[in-house]
Order: C-alpha cells, then structure tokens, then sequence
C-alpha cells in the first residue's frame, strides 16, 4: 500500500464516513457556491441585476451541514444566506440565476421575490419570507408533522444570531422542546446583524447555551470546520430520528462580503478585522486538507475550476435570456382562480 493510501485509509473523514470522492463534491461544492457569489456582486456592480445578498464566508457549514442530511427525505428551511445549501441538496445553477435576474422560471417565487429567499418543492426546501426568523416555527410545525404522522424524517433550519433574538425563535425552540419534536436548528452566527457586533446583541456570550431553557442539547462549533459540522448535524440527525428531541447548533463563521450590495461594511468594521478571518476561511482549509491527504493535486483542482466556470458561465448566458415575468403573473398562487371556484361551486 502506497504512504498516501495509508494516510488516506486512517484520515478523519473517513473515520467519520465520507469516502474519498464524498469530500471532494463537498469540497466542490463550496467553491462553485463561492464562485456564484462572486458572480452576482460582479453582476449587480455591472447594473445588470438589482440586488444580491452575500453568503462568503459561511459556505463550509452550509455545504457540510447539506451533506450530513438526506436529501429528498428531510425537509430544509434555509436562510437567504444558504446558496451553498441549497445547491448541495438539489437547486441547479440555472435556477439560482433565475432568482438572481428575477426571471420567470425562477423555481422559488417566479421572479417576484428578492434572491436568497429560497422555496422549491422538488427539493424539499419549503418557502421563505422575507421577515427574519419565521422559518423557526415553520420547521418545528412540519417536525409535528413527522411526529404525528410516524415519518422518519427531520427538519432543519438555519438563521443569523441576530434572529436568535425574536420571538419566533425562542417560541419555536420552547415548543420543539415541550414535545421532543425531530427539528434542527443551526444558527450561522457571522458576528453582526447587519451592522451590529454580537457583543451589542445578546447578554451571553454563547447563543447555543440557549437550549438549556428549552430541556435539549447546545452545541458551539467551528463553522469552518467541515468535518465537526458534519459530525455535529449528522449525531443531531440521529438523536432526532431516535425521538430525542431537537438540537441546538450555534455554527461559528464570519460574514466576509458586506450585508448586502447596499451595505458599507466598513463603516462599523475594520479592513484588518476581515482580512484576520479570511485567513481562516473554511474553504481555503478544506482544500489544505485534501492537498495533505494527496486527494486534490494541481490537475483535478484545475479541472475541477474549469467545470464550475462552466456551469456559471452557461447559467448566467441562459438566466439572462430568459423571459421576464408577465404584468398578470403577480397574482399567480394569491387569489383564487374564478372559473375553477365557480366550476367547483355547482359541484
């Protein structure tokens, strides 16, 4: 056996069931949500799209977390910071530009909503809105459901640490707690709501000892650390489907981009504050990782590169081309239809 099979055989993903080439779509993943983001500010810059909210910086603990759930199985109630999850558990490129261009084949609202506020059945990834933290209540509600109806499935929701702080949030956790329902929940906690440090947002120092209160298990993690993001929703999948009640992650990351296109970080924040975390960028450390286990060489990254430019590349072309919304579609999936309620009336 060659030294970097030996390396490769007793490495931690392996340990914790992620094969060679598991970790490598992981790895994968996460650049191609990177090079998304890197897009659309490109593209919003250039006039060509309005808005865009930035998700750099906080792509390890999406994809990682996406990867340890089961696709078309759990249900997934992201934040509009979770292009990396979405994409790892289903949403195709093409789709995500049609959101960004607010096209009328935008699988989440049909071009009527801002970016980032995901909602495609085929995927499991139920429909967001724009008021932070309603997500929560609508996860444990569909966690009831599974319960209720026998399903062995889990929800999983995620939201900012600022959305730790409403009511929906801590409603939500009270009532998962109450009735041991299989519901996760992830806060990506980027250290600012918009503008404000989380030292002027909560009076503790760990969102995750909030669980306490709420009779289930809190955990604090390295958000760019895949393989303790990993293991920590993948045990917390476990624990659920064993009726043990909701989990608690409180995944550390940094909001690299600024809040928005319309945001100017750096009026509350210091260019060397940001550059100190970019040197601890989740990607950047999964990729030294893979390099030191001899699994990505200069050739595959490449090829890799080429792929995903690919990919962007055809999806920005195809979005771009793609029709508008008509006037009329703003009232599709808000009133009723009059000649089906009409027909259905006589029945």
């Amino acid at each position: 056996m060659a030294a970097n099979e030996l390396v490769s055989q007793d490495a931690l993903h392996r340990q914790l069931g992620l094969s060679d080439e598991r970790l490598l779509d992981m790895y994968f993943m996460m650049v191609l949500a990177r090079k998304y983001d890197e897009r659309a500010l490109l593209l919003q810059r250039a006039g060509k799209i309005n808005f865009h909210v930035s998700g750099i910086g906080q792509e390890a603990a999406q994809v990682a977390a996406a990867f340890a759930l089961q696709k078309n199985k759990d249900y997934f109630l992201p934040y509009y910071r979770d292009y990396g999850f979405v994409l790892a558990v289903g949403m195709t490129m093409r789709e995500l530009m049609l959101s960004l261009f607010a096209k009328a084949g935008d699988p989440n609202s049909g071009g009527r909503q801002m970016p980032g506020h995901f909602g495609d059945k085929k995927n499991n990834i139920v429909t967001g809105s724009s008021p932070v933290t309603t997500q929560v209540p609508h996860a444990v509600g569909l966690a009831l459901a599974a319960k209720i109806k026998k399903q062995s499935f889990v929800s999983f929701v995620t939201f900012g640490e600022g959305s730790s702080n409403q009511g929906d949030f801590h409603e939500g956790c009270n009532f998962a707690g109450v009735h041991k329902l299989p519901v996760i929940f992830m806060c990506e906690n980027n250290q600012y709501a918009i503008s404000v440090p989380i030292a002027k947002q909560i009076g503790e120092a760990r969102i995750a000892d909030r669980a306490l209160g709420y009779g289930f298990p809190g955990h604090r993690i390295d958000g760019n650390d895949v393989f303790e993001v990993y293991r920590t929703v993948k045990e917390a999948r476990e624990r659920a489907l064993r009726g043990e009640g909701p989990t608690l992650i409180e995944a550390m990351v940094y909001r690299l981009s600024p809040h928005s296109t319309s945001d100017d970080d750096l009026a509350y924040r210091t260019k060397e504050e940001v550059q100190h975390h970019w040197k601890l960028d989740g990607i950047n450390r999964l990729r030294e990782y893979l390099l030191q286990h001899s699994l990505l060489n200069d050739e595959l990254e490449a090829e890799g590169l080429k792929k995903i430019q690919l990919v962007i590349d055809e999806a920005t072309d195809f979005a771009e081309k793609a029709p508008y919304p008509r006037p009329e579609d703003a009232f599709t999936h808000v009133y009723g239809d009059e000649q089906e309620g009409s027909t259905n009336a006589g029945q």
